[in-house]
């Protein structure tokens, strides 16, 4: 039989469709299948609460934005993708009443540590000024590094815990807290190694342009991606919920943006008994209970500097924070959890009617809890910004398990594809030296359960897909002619 397609992809979130326009750049006929009527994946806005307010599902502030090298090499911009700069990639309010600020300059924020603004120049600074050499290490799988020395300095600081290098390199708690709050983002206990990696890319990255918001919602980054990959002759299908690779048309290659837990599912008795051992092992973490608000005006941060902040912590002290992730762990709700905050509508007013806002929160709970955090979320943020339930005009919450049936990639309500720790990071989700290749001709996975794992940057499908143009197509990676097409063995 002859294939309808050289590659057919099953997903439309950032890295499904990161892998789609890949393989159509290279010349290749490409269809992708989506389960919603909404592509998106962790890239979706909708209407949460009230009519006229633009609630993103999942992420907000996109870390990578421009940076990321899959990105920047899609004309997105010209697909009306347009990205926002909040006046501070983030900010920490802390009980005194004032706020630790993550500034655009690694100078200014080193001016607000005080005593420790030397050390966080020293360590930050040397991270941002040599991250184009740490960049294809650390956004893709495991290999020699191509700048072995920047690297091994990097290692040096990130395969500890956070909680030990905070300690250690910072005297004072502003800048411990700044830096938890940071690395809290990788949904690790702080006291947990790798968890002072995210702290530092993160905050590496603020001061590279990074952690930017898409004007109109999340949602136009999926819409920019997906205008980019119909120009390349891309088919894009809604509404088609892929339960069984069987279902799928033919084609060489079959690039799947899930994780291990569907692809038992979806692959069955096609995967090798050893590999399908491996992924029945795979690990998933903590989930997060997720509250969207329509405000009618600005949270009352006590600190004002934090309406300058894109995404605003909100968790206190280094040791506040680590208690609430090691709870999280050990299947506990935090009391005072950490609150991860962003109010998009200071930055882009077209997301609700003229003089309201909306505003998405976040904690860590454990996978697949069933506790509803919405009172001790909220009083949180009261703690720093009293007033702030007066605003509300309405909410929307979202559970592990509702999160899990909306989106099926977050499993237990893990947002990032997975545990990110040392065992199953750079050898997530098998430990192969190809780990986007399933052993089953043409198959392959580029979800976030891949390297580099969790975070809206579409280097995990765009790896998968050159791993697909070597190992199927035996193209080069940029190669655009086009191949004849059979039948899969």
């Amino acid at each position: 039989m002859t294939p309808r397609h050289d590659a057919v992809v099953v997903g439309s979130g950032p890295n499904g469709l990161a892998a789609a326009i890949t393989l159509a750049q290279a010349g290749l006929s490409v269809a992708l299948f989506e389960g919603h009527e909404q592509i998106g994946g962790g890239c979706r806005s909708a209407p949460l609460t009230l009519p006229g307010y633009t609630h993103d599902v999942c992420a907000t502030s996109h870390v990578f934005g421009e940076l990321s090298p899959a990105f920047r090499e899609m004309p997105l911009q010209a697909h009306g993708l347009q990205w926002i700069l909040p006046g501070a990639p983030a900010a920490h309010p802390l009980d005194d009443g004032s706020a630790v600020m993550l500034e655009r300059a690694v100078d200014e924020t080193a001016a607000g540590l005080g005593q420790d603004g030397r050390a966080y120049k020293r360590l930050i600074g040397a991270i941002e000024s040599n991250w184009p050499s740490l960049e294809s290490t650390l956004l893709g799988p495991l290999r020699l590094p191509r700048h072995p020395i920047v690297a091994v300095r990097f290692g040096m600081y990130a395969l500890r815990s956070a909680a030990e290098l905070a300690r250690g390199l910072f005297r004072g708690e502003r800048a411990r807290a700044l830096f938890a709050g940071l690395a809290g983002h990788a949904i690790l206990p702080l006291e947990q190694p790798p968890s002072a990696a995210v702290g530092l890319v993160l905050g590496a990255l603020a001061h590279r342009g990074g952690w930017p918001i898409a004007r109109g919602g999340s949602q136009q980054v999926a819409e920019a991606l997906a205008a980019h990959f119909r120009s390349l002759r891309g088919t894009i299908q809604t509404g088609i919920f892929v339960e069984r690779l069987e279902e799928l048309p033919t084609s060489r290659a079959v690039l799947l943006d899930i994780t291990p837990r569907q692809l038992l599912r979806m692959a069955g008795n096609r995967l090798p008994t050893g590999y399908r051992a491996k992924m029945t092992r795979y690990r998933y973490g903590p989930g997060i209970f997720k509250v969207d608000w329509a405000l009618d005006g600005p949270i009352p941060w006590k600190a004002v500097e934090c309406r300058r902040g894109g995404t605003v912590h909100v968790g206190g002290t280094l040791d506040a924070i680590a208690q609430s992730e090691h709870d999280a762990w050990q299947g506990r709700c935090s009391e005072r959890p950490f609150v991860l905050v962003t109010q998009p509508t200071l930055f882009d007013p077209t997301r609700a009617p003229a003089g309201k806002h909306v505003a998405w929160a976040y904690c860590h709970v454990p996978h697949g809890s069933t506790m509803d955090m919405t009172e001790r979320i909220e009083r949180q943020i009261e703690r720093f910004a009293p007033g702030f339930r007066d605003r509300i005009l309405a909410r929307h919450t979202r559970s592990p398990k509702e999160l899990e049936a909306y989106n099926p990639n977050c499993v237990g309500g893990d947002i990032t594809g997975g545990v990110q720790d040392l065992r199953q990071l750079f050898t997530r989700p098998s430990g192969l030296w190809t780990p986007y290749a399933i052993p089953v001709p043409g198959l392959f996975l580029c979800s976030s359960s891949t390297p580099p794992g969790g975070g809206v940057h579409g280097m995990c499908g765009h790896h998968a897909a050159r791993a697909a143009l070597r190992r199927t197509f035996r193209m080069a990676d940029r190669r655009s002619a086009r191949l004849p097409t059979h039948t899969t063995p």
